[in-house]
């Protein structure tokens, strides 16, 4: 083994010799990603102002486009009968009413089912192992965890 702090090599005095190119590796020769892309359209560039839209407003979009089709058929003397019902929930509704099951509740640690809540700081635990870590906190760790179930939470 060398000894520390010997003599340092620099590659300045040393004259850089042609290199010849290195044939590609086996991964580059057997990659496609240097071929062209026939499904890309080379002329296409993107519109800077588009946004998306919400799922709200598609849906409301559709509704309009399907409202518009029965009215069309309507002027041509066709029969429709199908009658929209706006109080209807579908699975296209987004304004279903809340669930009637209780929320499930987490723990706040370790992301299981949290059968407990720990009085003193509000978090909720899984079991006695990480009740044990929770009484371990210091009260800023504590409120970054029921920040992150709850941002306006604040115990005093």
């Amino acid at each position: 083994m060398p000894p520390k702090g010997g003599k340092r090599k620099s590659n300045v005095a040393t004259p850089v010799q042609a290199v010849s190119p290195q044939p590609p590796s086996l991964v580059e020769s057997l990659s496609y990603a240097h071929y062209p892309r026939p499904f890309k359209n080379p002329n296409y560039t993107k519109n800077a102002n588009r946004r998306a839209k919400s799922a709200k407003q598609v849906i409301g979009a559709e509704r309009e486009r399907e409202k518009l089709g029965r009215e069309k058929l309507k002027a041509q003397g066709m029969d429709v009968d199908w009658t929209e019902d706006p109080e209807a929930t579908s699975f296209t509704s987004i304004e279903a009413p809340p669930s009637v099951l209780p929320q499930k509740r987490y723990c706040d640690i370790t992301g299981l089912e949290a059968p407990y809540t720990d009085p003193a700081s509000g978090l909720r635990y899984h079991d006695k192992n990480i009740y044990e870590l929770i009484k371990s906190l210091n009260p800023a760790s504590m409120q970054a965890y029921r920040s992150v179930r709850n941002p306006h939470s604040v115990v005093k």
